[in-house]
């Protein structure tokens, strides 16, 4: 991606539950000049997802195939499925003018700061465990053990937080995308990580969250 271009690049990132996808297709829809960048995946497709729209649905020899041959900018193996966005579309988009938000998870986002050091990053948090759990519970797509281990590796994914350069708690809906809305035209001071450490340290402490590191 060349500089001096007037889009820039987004990542998006939060536990499963934590409302990322909802948000981000309304942040879109509040934002002409942001468009959401449509992940390959290994995933299989749900009945109501569609190819190209959601997710572009490939096999696991056409995903290594591609990553072998350098098509993607980062990639994951999330919940036993691999993810990564192309290069190609990333470039199309910034080049033109437009943003780019990208739905990834925190081991993509640190790829991102790799290859893409001025992209800036937005974690989404829940506002307690409790919400984040009935949230995973009424997409009614999954088992109660599967259910369990998400939230497991939900806690996991949350302690990287602390890699992002913005922090948007997800209590209210309309709040947090209006939040990110400032994010992205403003680039409010007062969604910035460390001021948002210190503005909800009750709950940061109440997800284990608080870094104790000096």
């Amino acid at each position: 991606m060349q500089s001096g271009q007037s889009g820039r690049l987004f990542v998006l990132s939060a536990p499963s539950g934590a409302g990322k996808t909802s948000l981000a297709r309304a942040l879109s829809k509040s934002l002409p000049n942001l468009e959401i960048s449509v992940s390959h995946t290994t995933r299989d497709r749900r009945s109501d997802e569609q190819h190209g729209s959601d997710y572009y649905f490939v096999s696991m020899a056409e995903f290594l195939d591609m990553q072998t041959q350098g098509q993607f900018i980062e990639s994951a193996l999330v919940f036993g499925n691999h993810y990564a966005t192309s290069r190609t579309v990333m470039d199309r988009v910034i080049e033109q003018g437009h943003h780019l938000i990208l739905e990834i998870d925190w081991q993509g986002a640190a790829q991102i700061r790799e290859a893409v050091p001025d992209a800036i990053t937005i974690f989404i948090l829940p506002p307690s465990l409790e919400t984040l759990r009935e949230r995973l519970m009424k997409r009614a797509r999954d088992d109660r053990e599967t259910i369990e281990h998400r939230m497991a590796e939900a806690m996991d994914e949350m302690f990287h937080y602390k890699d992002f350069d913005y922090l948007v708690i997800n209590d209210d809906f309309d709040q947090a995308l209006a939040d990110l809305v400032n994010i992205v035209q403003q680039r409010d001071v007062l969604l910035r990580l460390e001021h948002q450490k210190q503005h909800n340290q009750q709950l940061l402490t109440e997800l284990h969250l608080i870094d104790t590191t000096p």
